[in-house]
């Protein structure tokens, strides 16, 4: 969980399909009574302090409305996320989900993937970019091992090689 923490410190803003957001939502918003739910353990406290305040901009053509510190990104997928991204100010901007990290692969947006390999077969479940039209050729660029046995590994697209 503290990885995790610490990524949500590390981004300037988020930025989620409505699936995801909607689910984060339900999970990490801080109630409108002020404390954190009794289910909350002390230590995710942190996470979800740090995702509650980070900026949010949502992908969705069927939500009129959005809040939790977010806004609704509409139109041009491309030219939308680019302007994010070239907005002044500090942190990167974090994708997550199925369906959005897919379009922005297809659309060579994404500058770095993280990807956290858990120590479990599920067998089932969607599978991240099913259906990207192009291969993209990854380099490793960090790797961290947690005492779980789970894996981070962080990769940027490769330079093309002509």
């Amino acid at each position: 969980m503290q990885f995790w923490t610490d990524e949500m410190e590390r981004a300037g803003a988020l930025l989620y399909g409505r699936v995801t957001y909607e689910m984060m939502e339900s999970a990490w918003r801080r109630p409108v009574s002020g404390p954190w739910p009794d289910w909350m353990d002390t230590w995710e406290v942190p996470f979800a302090e740090a995702i509650d305040r980070a900026p949010k901009h949502v992908v969705s053509s069927t939500l009129s409305d959005v809040d939790w510190n977010a806004e609704l990104v509409r139109g041009d997928l491309g030219a939308a996320v680019q302007r994010l991204k070239d907005e002044p100010g500090e942190g990167d901007l974090f994708a997550g989900g199925v369906t959005l990290p897919l379009a922005l692969a297809d659309l060579g947006l994404i500058d770095e993937y993280v990807f956290v390999v858990q120590p479990v077969i599920a067998g089932h479940g969607p599978t991240l970019f099913a259906g990207l039209r192009e291969r993209v050729q990854l380099e490793l660029v960090d790797r961290h091992g947690f005492a779980s046995g789970a894996l981070v590994l962080r990769y940027r697209p490769a330079a093309a090689t002509g």
